[in-house]
């Protein structure tokens, strides 16, 4: 079985802002995979179904960001789901806007959600897909830059990314993280 865990901020004054493009990219591998509805559970939103002969969890914290790691730690409990099998999905303003990074492990490189996720569970070999919201303009502060919503034209490409970054989900599903890191994290032209 293998559990994705989408971070973001719940209720509709985050929706679809830099901090929730781990939401977004969730929702997007539910619609492509047709998975049913989420329901409560586990302190969040949490859905399943089966992708390629797979068994996969999808989880979407109701926690805000920075306490994440209670819900992941629930799910992973009940499912009895090991950490190399939990994939989760953030915003990273350390990269470019748009710019995927998938990675086995590591540190939480300043992402709360994450670091949280990593103090639960125990470790931090616990795959992660960052999604690059870039930096912030001029003196803006961090936390009220990811939490404005995209412009239309980083809305775009957004877009694209989220579509190469469906793409290593699908690899991570069904060949596993060394084939979806070949794929997500090559060079970008």
């Amino acid at each position: 079985m293998k559990l994705i865990v989408g971070l973001g901020n719940p209720g509709s004054r985050y929706f679809q802002t830099r901090h929730n493009v781990g939401f977004d990219l969730l929702n997007a591998f539910a619609d492509r995979h047709f998975f049913p509805p989420a329901n409560r559970k586990f302190d969040g939103l949490l859905t399943d179904q089966i992708v390629s002969s797979e068994k996969v969890a999808l989880l979407a914290p109701q926690t805000y960001m920075n306490a994440s790691g209670r819900s992941v730690r629930q799910c992973v409990d009940f499912y009895r789901v090991e950490p190399e099998n939990v994939l989760v999905l953030l915003d990273d303003m350390n990269l470019d806007l748009g710019r995927l990074r998938l990675r086995g492990k590591g540190s939480a490189g300043g992402q709360k959600g994450l670091a949280d996720i990593i103090r639960h569970l125990g470790t931090d070999e616990i795959p992660r897909l960052r999604f690059g919201i870039g930096r912030p303009p001029g003196r803006m502060d961090a936390s009220s830059f990811v939490l404005q919503k995209f412009t239309d034209d980083e809305r775009r490409e957004v877009d694209v990314s989220l579509q190469d970054a469906l793409a290593g989900l699908d690899l991570w599903v069904t060949q596993g993280l060394e084939a979806a890191m070949n794929e997500v994290n090559r060079p970008t032209s």
